[in-house]
């Protein structure tokens, strides 16, 4: 029992490591993006920041079809089995074959795209590069990482990337026309990165591309597919909306205010997801349940009450922080507030606990169930004519909160998987 009580503490010493390191990371990204993205609201103004919301929006898509759900099958994996550099090799060659083919369809799919819809033809050079920029940071093998539990390499590479965009947006970018350097600059940062940590990968941790059979190559894909359609269902209410004020006569200048909203939004959503994505290694090993309450009773109180603050100061900080004007963004931030409330034990409940408990086939439902959801509510939106931003907000807010009260209904139906060390068949 002692050595099982010390073994523990060392994971968690290690889990202690990993969500520092992932916070030095979110900590980092908060920092210069309190730099670069006022300093674009104010150069690029409504209109330009809009197309840079709506190009965001669409990446999302194609991101979530590259990763195709690897940054979860690909880290359980990895993190059962660590010690066998082999086979971790092959998961990345594997995965990485898998990727780019769906590289190749996604540029496919983009310039067809932009032919269809007259508001994006346009913009087809500016998407383009972005979907560039995109499948390279596409190609980092994070689930690599995470699955072996060294976050240090991970938060070095991000905070020199956002450190190197920052300082180029700012000395390159001076006016609206000149929005297209945002990808390119994207580009250069995320391929120094990509070649960085590959000759890390070979010359520290000795892993590096083998020959890999197709069996091999289609069980990975086929395995992630369950993955994919759970994060694939999660853009339906997040992406979507800013897609789908792109397309209808709402005006740029809405679109400019969502994509603020949105931002603010999935940067609150983004610092505490490290929580999340430390523990779903170390929850997949240990199983250690008691270690989510005391969690959540730490950090709940302190979400709560700092979003009541953002709430009734809401206008005030988006005119002061991103420039008259802007304070338009508070209706719908307002709206979206009850995300950041939920999404800690969403994220949490979700895989870390699912996965520990063999569930994590409830995690993906759940989403999906979310998103089917948000679907219906926007044909409602639509028929009724109340569709607009704040209403387009209100609905990610009710399908994060349907979300997580599925994730606690199928834990309180399985509670008995808690106290014992069996998990589900």
């Amino acid at each position: 029992m002692k050595l099982n009580r010390n073994a523990l503490s060392s994971q968690k010493g290690v889990l202690l490591k990993n969500t520092i390191m992932l916070y030095i990371m979110q900590f980092s990204t908060y920092l210069l993006s309190f730099i670069v993205v006022p300093y674009e609201t104010r150069v690029l103004g409504e209109t330009y920041f809009g197309k840079l919301g709506v190009a965001t929006a669409i990446m999302v898509y194609f991101q979530l079809v590259i990763d195709f759900g690897f940054i979860l099958s690909a880290t359980e994996e990895v993190s059962r089995h660590r010690e066998d550099k082999t086979r971790i090799s092959k998961i990345l060659t594997s995965v990485t074959i898998d990727k780019l083919f769906l590289t190749l369809g996604s540029v496919v799919v983009l310039i067809v795209l932009c032919e269809i819809f007259p508001a994006w033809h346009e913009d087809r050079t500016f998407y383009m590069l972005f979907l560039i920029a995109t499948a390279i940071n596409s190609l980092m093998p994070d689930y690599l990482y995470r699955g072996l539990e060294q976050m240090t390499a991970i938060t070095v590479r991000t905070v020199a990337i956002k450190a190197f965009f920052t300082v180029m947006i700012v000395i390159l970018l001076k006016k609206p026309e000149q929005y297209c350097i945002i990808p390119v600059l994207n580009i250069i940062g995320y391929t120094v990165a990509l070649l960085c940590v590959y000759w890390h990968l070979y010359r520290r941790l000795h892993i590096t591309f083998v020959k890999c059979s197709l069996k091999e190559i289609w069980s990975r894909f086929y395995r992630s597919s369950t993955f994919f359609y759970s994060r694939i269902a999660t853009s339906v209410y997040t992406a979507s909306n800013t897609v789908i004020l792109s397309l209808i006569p709402a005006g740029s200048g809405i679109v400019g205010y969502y994509s603020l909203a949105d931002k603010l939004v999935t940067t609150a959503k983004s610092g505490l997801s490290p929580i999340s994505d430390s523990m779903y290694p170390y929850m997949t090993k240990n199983r250690d349940f008691k270690l989510v309450w005391k969690i959540l009773k730490i950090f709940m109180p302190i979400i709560i009450g700092g979003c009541a603050v953002v709430c009734i100061f809401a206008r005030p900080l988006c005119e002061i922080v991103f420039g008259p004007g802007y304070g338009n963004a508070a209706p719908v931030l307002r709206a979206m507030l009850p995300v950041i409330i939920v999404i800690l034990p969403s994220y949490i409940l979700g895989f870390p606990t699912l996965s520990a408990m063999g569930l994590s086939k409830y995690a993906n439902y759940s989403v999906v169930f979310g998103s089917a959801l948000h679907v219906f509510n926007l044909v409602v939106l639509y028929f009724t004519g109340h569709m607009n931003m704040v209403t387009l907000g209100a609905l990610v807010s009710v399908a994060e909160i349907v979300i997580l009260l599925f994730r606690i209904v199928v834990i309180w139906l399985h509670r008995d998987l808690l106290n014992t060390g069996k998990e589900a068949s």
